[in-house]
């Protein structure tokens, strides 16, 4: 009797992969560019859950002007790598803001941080050139697959700190747009000026927002000391430590698989999501780990980016 080799189903990619469009830009407010980005492939965007705080990628166009191939089936990441720099464009990580319409019509939402003085990286000057018809490629999770990318993880808590700068503003829309109706806490979130207050960011009836524009103050300033009023601390209104370059690592990145609080103690019951520049999280979370004896289980911290220097992917 012969045999005859069975064809095995093509294996399903974990990752969507593909070329989106943008099909309506808004600047929002002085720091902020939405973008609604569409594309036959965000049919099968999404993930098994709660979508909450997960990340993707976008691949901007590089100096030639043209976006690359990527198959989504293949080590796609490698394959970028190995390209000439003119021809491979520049990653960046993002938070989308919402998922909006099902099927073909689905477009994912993203707010992208802009400023127009100073250095301009990739990511800045595509959001302040975008309009309807530019292109991206976005790497994201595929509903059917597990992908990562989820960092809030509250497990048994009681009540939430989450804590950011601008950059982690769709983050926060994300966590407040998903929590359970009971949930309690506060979200505190530093902008660069008033006028970046983004009124439609609203959760449960629990969980307070509050907005702290800098306005011109030192960053992470407002943020610390807003962060300590919540948590009770007396030392509040004292100026947060200075951290210095070396004492930051490339990756500032900690977060618990699940939160495991306390019975007992001024802190039982919390979970702390820091999300913003690199030192001031750094700041942050050495304050509440070894100064006020918060538990490293329950404090997820990550450092979005680090100013002065351009983050890569």
């Amino acid at each position: 009797m012969s045999t005859q080799a069975v064809d095995e189903a093509p294996a399903v990619p974990s990752s969507v992969v593909d070329r989106v469009v943008v099909r309506r830009a808004e600047r929002v407010s002085p720091s902020f560019v939405r973008v609604w980005l569409g594309g036959d492939a965000l049919a099968d965007f999404g993930t098994q859950g709660p979508m909450l705080d997960q990340r993707i990628k976008l691949i901007f166009p590089g100096v030639a002007g043209t976006l690359p191939h990527l198959d989504p089936a293949a080590d796609w990441y490698a394959a970028w790598l190995a390209l000439p720099d003119a021809e491979r464009g520049s990653m960046r990580t993002y938070t989308p803001r919402d998922v909006v319409g099902d099927g073909v019509a689905r477009q994912v939402v993203v707010d992208v941080v802009v400023h127009e003085h100073g250095p301009s990286g990739p990511g800045n000057a595509w959001a302040l050139a975008a309009a309807p018809g530019a292109e991206a490629i976005v790497i994201g999770p595929r509903r059917d697959a597990e992908w990562g990318g989820i960092e809030f993880a509250p497990g048994d808590a009681e009540r939430v700190l989450v804590v950011g700068d601008e950059t982690a503003v769709p983050a926060a829309y994300g966590i407040l747009r998903d929590l359970p109706a009971d949930a309690r806490g506060c979200v505190l979130l530093e902008v660069p000026t008033s006028a970046d207050v983004l009124d439609d960011l609203r959760g449960p009836e629990g969980v307070d927002v509050e907005w702290l524009p800098r306005d011109g103050a030192e960053r992470g300033a407002r943020l610390w000391a807003a962060t300590l009023r919540r948590l009770g601390e007396d030392d509040w209104r004292q100026a947060p430590p200075q951290v210095a370059d070396d004492e930051v690592e490339d990756l500032v990145w900690d977060t618990p698989e699940v939160a495991h609080t306390p019975e007992a103690g001024p802190y039982s019951g919390l979970y702390a999501w820091i999300a913003g520049e690199a030192k001031v999280v750094t700041g942050l979370r050495r304050h509440l780990v070894r100064d006020l004896g918060v538990d490293r289980s329950q404090v997820a911290f990550m450092g979005y980016w680090r100013e002065g220097v351009a983050m890569k992917g």
